[in-house]
């Protein structure tokens, strides 16, 4: 059998980085599977353009230089996760949705509950074809 885990993760504290011995260290305890690890450490020199897999977790900021978002999660996007996302990236032009988890706040909207309109100015794609029928509504 064969699994993959992948994990992207923001380093602020660069005085210990992980090696690949301390990852293959972390799953020692898997008895007498074959583990391969690989820890590659990046910086974007330049703007970035494109911004992906982003999930619930998304911390607020500014990217003025985006145009194409990706989202991916598990967890339902909820109404204000979207106007988090109008605001940190205006000049979004291109999203994709991939969650198929019902939104929580789905039942509100059926329940005649008014939620603000989210404006996104700059779009001219959006990428639906990955989720729950509730982000379609």
């Amino acid at each position: 059998m064969y699994t993959s885990i992948r994990s992207f993760f923001h380093v602020s504290n660069q005085t210990h980085l992980l090696s690949n011995e301390d990852m293959q260290q972390t799953f020692e305890n898997l008895g007498e599977n074959r583990i391969i690890s690989y820890v590659d450490y990046f910086s974007y020199p330049y703007v970035w353009n494109y911004y992906r897999d982003i999930t619930n977790q998304f911390p607020d900021g500014l990217f003025t230089c985006v145009r194409e978002v990706s989202l991916f999660d598990e967890r339902p996007f909820e109404h204000e996760f979207f106007i988090r996302i109008a605001e940190a990236f205006s000049l979004l032009e291109k999203l994709s949705v991939h969650n198929r988890t019902p939104q929580q706040q789905q039942q509100l909207i059926n329940n005649k509950k008014n939620l603000s309109l989210i404006e996104y100015p700059h779009l001219t794609e959006l990428d639906c074809n990955c989720v729950h029928d509730d982000y379609i509504k």
